[in-house]
């Protein structure tokens, strides 16, 4: 049973709508275990243990939301070495951007030597306001089966070994 490790942050809801559509794309593939957890929830011992990984936050001023960076900094040299070669995707909930939170995954996935299982899903809400930015989101249905369909592929790819 292989493991996909689904780490995310979430602050109006935008970016966990997403990650649930990924797990639930993911689950429907036999022999791959998804396990759905918030940034501060997951430790270098959930990284260790995973065969792959998506990672998902909203851009907050044009970078990785801080949860989400506290993450990465918990984790990154406990499993520095110990899990090159795995497969990663990105998903950034953003207002109008998105670009520079997925270039900063891509960095740090980069330094741990993952593979880019697929190029960055970025989800643009188009709220541009204070009030909008941090109102609930709802994201469009459209925007969530693309989210699905990156959970399947990964985990396909995953329980084929094609990563």
């Amino acid at each position: 049973m292989k493991t996909l490790l689904i780490v995310y942050h979430s602050m109006t809801g935008g970016t966990e709508q997403l990650t649930r559509a990924v797990a639930q794309g993911a689950s429907a593939e036999p022999g791959v275990r998804v396990r759905l957890l918030t940034a501060p929830q997951t430790g270098p011992d959930d990284v260790l243990a995973a065969d792959a990984y998506l990672f998902a936050c909203p851009e907050n001023l044009a970078a990785i939301a801080g949860l989400m960076k506290d993450f990465f900094d918990r984790c990154y040299y406990p499993a520095l070495e110990r899990i090159e070669g795995r497969p990663y995707a990105a998903l950034i909930c953003a207002g109008s951007d998105g670009g520079n939170a997925a270039r900063q995954i891509e960095r740090i996935a980069t330094g741990w030597r993952l593979k880019p299982a697929a190029p960055p899903l970025i989800v643009r809400t188009h709220a541009q306001t204070p009030e909008a930015i941090l109102a609930p989101k709802r994201i469009p249905p459209e925007d969530l089966q693309r989210a699905g369909e990156l959970g399947a592929a990964l985990a396909a790819g995953v329980a084929m070994g094609v990563f």
